[in-house]
């Protein structure tokens, strides 16, 4: 399955996004893309993206329930995350009867922090070193995206002379990491623990602050509000890095490239 993600993502991130913006957004489906009806998740680069296509579109909680809302037949279609798409659809995976076709969008990804916030700056440090090393490389092997790393530059942490989050952290002896459940990023195994290319990522901050990290779920569409009332320490879970959210944020240095695709019924 990881191999297959890997080829998925070479392919698109390197062929389809030449055709982004040119496409009809509604596959083979046989209804023009102004017909159908997108599941999307609330507060989303694929909500963002059904606004900007003029689609009809069904805001529900999550990506996951996005692509269950088209395997029940309720939406049409759903947009979702392309790293998602390639863990979640297609042969064995959660949803074989799937398949993702246009890609309406390219991205990236980067980590979301309190505006202001120092840990902004040490994470893009560890980023820096993880990269350099190979650790970010091994880790996203594990999980399938390799092929998806923006490469990274060097960064030395800047800590802020006065209200420091990284001494917050440290102190209060734990990382607060808000996220949803988004295979390859976020997930849980068998036994519930939190695994995938961001938790381990998140976990390694962890290490190097020296400080236990805590996995919480959070209502997507929330996720300024949580950080702010520090519910949370940092928004981790394959966020895109738009206008909205890096005015509204301290973003860290993108880290992975991503595309919004959508997603149909094989054989329709």
């Amino acid at each position: 399955m990881k191999k297959k993600l890997a080829v998925l993502l070479a392919a698109a991130l390197t062929l389809g996004m030449t055709a982004c913006g040119a496409s009809k957004g509604a596959g083979d489906t046989g209804k023009s893309e102004k017909s159908m009806v997108y599941a999307v998740e609330a507060g989303s680069a694929g909500e963002e993206a059904a606004k900007e296509k003029g689609f009809q579109y069904n805001s529900v909680s999550s990506q996951a329930d996005a692509l269950m809302e088209v395997a029940s037949g309720t939406s049409d279609a759903a947009i979702i995350d392309l790293l998602m798409a390639g863990a979640m659809i297609g042969e064995g995976t959660s949803y074989p009867n799937l398949k993702h076709t246009d890609e309406l969008t390219t991205e990236e990804y980067g980590v979301g922090c309190r505006k202001g916030s120092d840990l902004a700056s040490y994470i893009n440090q560890v980023f820096a070193d993880s990269y350099k090393d190979g650790s970010m490389e091994k880790i996203a092997e594990t999980y399938g995206v390799q092929e998806a790393l923006v490469e990274q530059k060097d960064a030395t942490f800047e800590q802020s002379p006065k209200d420091s989050d990284v001494d917050y952290i440290k102190g209060r002896g734990k990382l607060v990491v808000g996220v949803t459940d988004f295979e390859p990023m976020d997930y849980k195994d068998k036994d519930g623990n939190w695994i995938g290319f961001d938790a381990d990522m998140a976990k390694l901050v962890g290490e190097k602050l020296g400080v236990e990290v805590d996995f919480v779920e959070i209502d997507w569409d929330n996720k300024v509000m949580e950080l702010n009332s520090k519910n949370i320490d940092v928004v981790w879970n394959g966020m895109t890095l738009t206008s909205e959210v890096t005015s509204a944020m301290e973003c860290t240095n993108a880290y992975c490239n991503n595309a919004q695709v959508v997603v149909v019924p094989e054989g329709k």
